[in-house]
């Protein structure tokens, strides 16, 4: 029996980039929370490469930080590069990155979780979820656990499960038990992970860390499908053994931007990052030896992520190529190690050693820790609700790795998503749920929940049909009220939004009424060939609006025609959502549906009829049908 109770609202198991998301934002909204990690020494440890943001991630970063999280100022304060990707590109394509002083960024989100009222860390190793059951069904398990936790009745986000089981907290190492109505799951690679160096293989989901099984049979055995999936990480290597001059410097931007919309300017000295490449030779030695390469002797069978390949799959795949871009990081500023970003690899030892050796600059570069590969459970997402709870088990929150994606900041998003949502089911709350014109946590989310995953998940621009709407500068605009509205943000950002919503209404009404030669200044801004400096010369007082404010008019005014047809189809997927399919639908009894159609509307369960018509092979023919005996049209 348990020899220590710890009562909590809600229980975040994992400390990386979703748990501490997670649990800052169950706390924020007032729960009682506890964060729940192997190794308080790792909290918010960057496990990869040592960067935030990118194209579609860097959009991930702002929002995040419209909503109140912890990740932008993060790295705006511990950040050692910065770089506005795209910027030959339209506003909506521009997406911010930074290298990060990797400790320091680590550092810095342990003080904040540490710092959060309501929010305790502690070091724990969980090995059981324990459930209770409201009806006359529960096991002797689920009978064992209302005994110790009281037993009652649980409505989650409006749907009541009336026989299914209600998560009531978890059991870690030494037989102590955490209650709370509440628990998000963020394992990262942990579950039952094994990694792989050529042939040798280690149980644990990261270098120097161990695995764990206890909560893989917990979820299995509650009947939640487990999957596998695999990821990478490439050798680091010693800095002051680099020849620098054989490489291309890649330096960071002259005037940096932030992340986070609370950071008013960046002054930091920035370190240089270096470019160098591949060679015939290197491909060669690689071909040599596929059949030591874990992912291409059998020894792994799961998928891994096609947009971060290993370098044995980008010989494989793209055997045209001569030569693959690779970039040569630092990992921060009180250290010589260097990730190279490009190589991601699980070739044997001697292998990795001659590889380098091939390459322009590393011809005597020592490798201080080998690359390897990981595989890992993950459970696939199609069995969540868009609230990232669990369709099974009532209270139980999913998010990050655990769900099929990889990155730091789909993640982050998602831990985000999960601990708010937690903590307004225990509330009594309806769930936060974003919608795919409102952000790129809702591509996100709806992607993972609606069509699930057959390989990790990363986000792309492309990803987001309204990417004119969701553009990185104007995630405050987008989020931060209804952050504001439901407790996740902070007065300081509130107030900080409204400054710059009235100054962009000042600037807008002041070009929309100055005219010149009979047109406005908003309408002469409007030409592909207009520059802000042509109107501050015709109205001078305009040099006096802060660079946020104009760029944030120029790009309204420039993309409101394009924004305009979006909004139609955008009010067509509203009318869509606004059809609300009941939990209980019956797809069976449509007789004239698909039985594809049958299959997959019955196991995603979607919400309403556009998230339906997001489901993967769904035609509009089938969502017509559900349409008609949603409206009691059809026969029974």
């Amino acid at each position: 029996m348990p020899t220590s109770y710890y009562d909590f609202d809600v229980i975040v198991v994992g400390a990386g980039h979703a748990g501490t998301e997670a649990a800052l934002a169950a706390a924020r909204l007032g729960a009682k929370t506890a964060l729940l990690t192997t190794n308080c020494d790792t909290v918010g440890q960057m496990s990869c490469n040592p960067a935030i943001g990118g194209v579609g991630k860097g959009q991930i970063v702002r929002e995040i930080d419209a909503l109140g999280g912890a990740m932008g100022r993060a790295i705006d304060a511990t950040g050692i590069q910065f770089r506005m990707l795209n910027c030959r590109k339209g506003p909506a394509m521009h997406s911010p990155r930074a290298q990060a002083d990797k400790k320091a960024y680590q550092a810095e989100i342990k003080r904040i979780v540490e710092e959060q009222s309501n929010l305790s860390l502690r070091q724990e190793v969980v090995e059981d979820i324990l459930v209770e059951h409201d009806g006359n069904g529960a096991n002797d398990e689920a009978r064992m656990t209302n005994d110790r936790l009281g037993s009652s009745t649980h409505t989650s986000f409006g749907i009541r499960h009336s026989s299914w089981p209600r998560v009531a907290g978890v059991v870690v190492r030494g037989d102590a038990v955490y209650r709370a109505r509440a628990v998000v799951l963020t394992t990262g690679t942990f579950l039952q992970a094994l990694m792989h160096t050529g042939e040798a293989t280690t149980p644990g989901g990261r270098g120097g860390e161990g695995t764990t099984a206890g909560i893989s049979a917990a979820l299995q055995r509650l009947g939640v499908r487990l999957e596998r999936f695999k990821t990478g990480t490439p050798p680091r290597l010693n800095g002051r053994t680099i020849d620098y001059n054989r490489t291309e410097l890649q330096p960071g931007d002259d005037e940096p931007q932030s992340f986070s919309f609370l950071t008013d300017r960046l002054a930091v000295e920035q370190l240089p990052c270096f470019i160098t490449y591949t060679t015939k030779a290197v491909h060669a030695c690689i071909r040599a030896n596929l059949h030591r390469a874990p992912m291409y002797s059998g020894q792994i069978n799961s998928r891994g992520p096609r947009y971060c390949p290993s370098i044995e799959d980008k010989v494989v795949r793209f055997s045209d190529k001569e030569r693959h871009q690779l970039f040569l990081e630092p990992e921060g500023r009180r250290t010589g190690e260097m990730y190279v970003n490009g190589i991601s690899t699980s070739l044997p030892r001697d292998v990795q050693d001659a590889v380098l050796r091939m390459i322009p600059g590393l011809e005597r570069a020592e490798i201080m820790r080998y690359g390897y590969a990981v595989e890992y459970d993950y459970a696939p997402p199609d069995q969540l609700r868009p609230s990232l709870e669990s369709k099974r088990i009532a209270g139980l929150f999913f998010a990050g790795q655990i769900n099929g994606t990889t990155g730091y900041e789909e993640a982050a998003a998602q831990g985000l998503m999960a601990g708010a949502n937690a903590a307004l089911s225990l509330a009594g709350r309806q769930p936060l749920v974003l919608a795919r014109d409102q952000a790129y946590i809702g591509v996100l989310v709806d992607d993972l929940v609606t069509c699930g995953v057959d390989e990790p998940y990363r986000m792309f621009t492309s990803r987001a049909e309204y990417r004119l709407l969701l553009r990185q500068d104007n995630a405050d605009r987008r989020l931060t009220p209804l952050a504001w509205e439901l407790g996740l943000a902070d007065r300081q950002r509130h107030d900080r939004l409204r400054t710059k919503l009235a100054e962009i209404d000042r600037l807008t009404q002041l070009l929309d009424e100055t005219r010149r030669d009979g047109a406005s200044l908003a309408q002469r801004l409007r030409r592909p060939d207009a520059e802000w400096t042509d109107v501050v010369r015709l109205l001078p007082e305009l040099a006096a609006f802060s660079t946020e404010a104009v760029n944030q008019v120029l790009y309204d005014l420039r993309y409101a025609g394009y924004v305009a047809r979006q909004e139609v189809e955008v009010e067509r997927q509203r009318r869509l959502a606004a059809k609300r399919i009941p939990a209980s639908f019956d797809y069976a009894r449509i007789a004239q549906l698909r039985a594809e159609a049958r299959e997959k509307l019955g196991r995603i369960r979607p919400a309403d009829l556009a998230q339906a018509s997001r489901v993967s092979g769904i035609t509009p023919a089938d969502i017509a049908l559900v349409m008609v005996h949603l409206e009691g049209k059809g026969a029974n």
